[in-house]
């Protein structure tokens, strides 16, 4: 259980049931469906981005709320009579470093106010129950916390071994009547099962074939991540601290953002063993761990007499590459640095949008330029990192003369004037924006 919830901008009710949930960790909940009222949906549309990509509706947050109060009043009705129907979701594919694409679904606005409110209220039983070694999508943790709880164990000694586990189409593959089987446990209440199985069973439009998948919960909609993080807590994080740990002969911890976890252990046999019954528990919860991206990696400390070089083994996590290296101080340390990869399809992002944006104004290329850039910073610059945000910003530079070069026949913008151009509208620095360890 975890400390990391905030209770900030809850309703009194909503707060109670997380004292309820945090103070009883077996109290089940059996009336919650009206504390999704009108207010609730009212912070559930606060919540809702202006600017969001719209679904089968068409409908923006801003339309919506022209008259709002009405609205929201007609959907409280309709849900508490039973009348709401979700609507098909807009299935849109997003490209992958692999050359593949992840499917997103895009829902309705107005499924999107429900699954919000919806997420606050499972939000509210769910944080006191999950388990510290949960980072992803949940209020005060990020990503960045995760990878400093991986160098925190490394740096105590306690990683000589890895696995490094990717589940197989995760989100599409969560076996749904199992799922809502689960939230059950904690919270019986059927008017929520209902419309979590309403948010559940929906279609899926793409282009303009409909299709009605019988398991998985689409990514990229406002409930997913709360379903994905409750069905791992029971198929992964409770299994792993109640009967793995107990039974190790040395240290193990697991560290898990969303679908993607890694699993430490101290003792090659304990990780062993682990790798040897993972595939049988995901498969008793109707999932599958690729074969190709699940492995074991030795990861011990080198030895302090060896003077050059890395450790023994590598492993990618959460798009950085984990390795050991050495301190400017000589000693061996946790290091990470950008995926390849991701690296390669960040530069190669560079050069198209400098390509696509040439003819701009060269201050609003700037502006676009610089919140690209600024973006892949702030998450990758990380300390012991800065080599490959050089990179990205070297090649930021070429991309972006070059394209401004090859603009126009005339007036052509050689290095000397781009350089000075440079000065005046500079790219963001290569420095540290998040410190993963001190």
């Amino acid at each position: 259980m975890t400390d990391a919830w905030t209770s900030e901008g809850m309703s009194p009710q909503l707060l109670k049931v997380a004292t309820r949930a945090k103070r009883d960790p077996d109290a089940q909940f059996h009336s919650l469906a009206h504390l999704i009222d009108v207010p609730a949906l009212q912070r559930a549309y606060d919540r809702q981005r202006a600017r969001a990509a719209v679904g089968v509706d068409g409908m923006t947050k801003e339309r919506y709320g022209r008259d709002l109060q009405t609205n929201l009043a007609d959907l409280h009705e309709r849900l508490k009579g039973r009348r709401y129907r979700h609507q098909p979701i807009k299935r849109v594919r997003i490209p992958k470093e692999n050359g593949k694409t992840r499917e997103l679904g895009i829902s309705a606005f107005e499924d999107k106010i429900v699954q919000a409110a919806l997420h606050e209220l499972l939000e509210a039983v769910y944080e006191q129950d999950f388990h510290d070694c949960s980072y992803g999508y949940r209020p005060g943790r990020s990503a960045h916390d995760a990878i400093r709880a991986f160098h925190r164990a490394a740096a105590a000694g306690e990683v000589d071994w890895v696995i490094e586990a990717d589940i197989a189409g995760f989100f599409d593959a969560i076996p749904r009547q199992q799922l809502q089987d689960l939230i059950a446990r904690r919270i019986p209440d059927g008017s929520i099962r209902r419309l979590v199985g309403k948010c559940l069973h929906v279609g899926v439009l793409d282009g303009e074939q409909l299709s009605t998948p019988e398991t998985g919960t689409a990514q990229g909609s406002v409930l997913s991540p709360m379903l994905a993080n409750i069905y791992l807590h029971y198929a992964l994080d409770l299994w792993f601290a109640q009967d793995v740990k107990p039974r190790m002969r040395g240290r193990a911890q697991l560290i898990r953002y969303a679908d993607d976890f890694i699993l430490c252990f101290e003792r090659e046999d304990d990780a062993r063993r682990v790798m040897e019954v993972l595939p049988k528990r995901m498969a008793k919860y109707g999932l599958e761990l690729h074969p190709e991206k699940t492995r074991l990696v030795p990861f011990r400390r080198p030895p302090g007499s060896q003077r050059n070089g890395k450790g023994p083994g590598t492993f990618d996590f959460l798009s950085f590459t984990h390795f050991w290296r050495r301190s400017r101080r000589g000693r061996w340390v946790a290091g990470c640095k950008t995926r390849r990869a991701r690296l390669t399809r960040a530069i190669t992002a560079v050069y198209a949008w400098c390509k696509r944006h040439r003819h701009l104004r060269v201050a609003d290329q700037h502006a676009g330029l610089c919140r690209r850039i600024r973006g892949h910073f702030q998450y990758f610059g990380v300390n012991g990192n800065m080599r490959c945000l050089a990179r990205l910003s070297y090649h930021a530079h070429r991309a972006w003369q070059k394209w401004l070069n090859r603009r126009s026949q005339r007036g052509r913008l050689k290095w000397e004037r781009f350089n000075d151009l440079i000065r005046d509208f500079p790219l963001p620095p290569t420095r540290v924006y998040v410190t993963i360890w001190d």
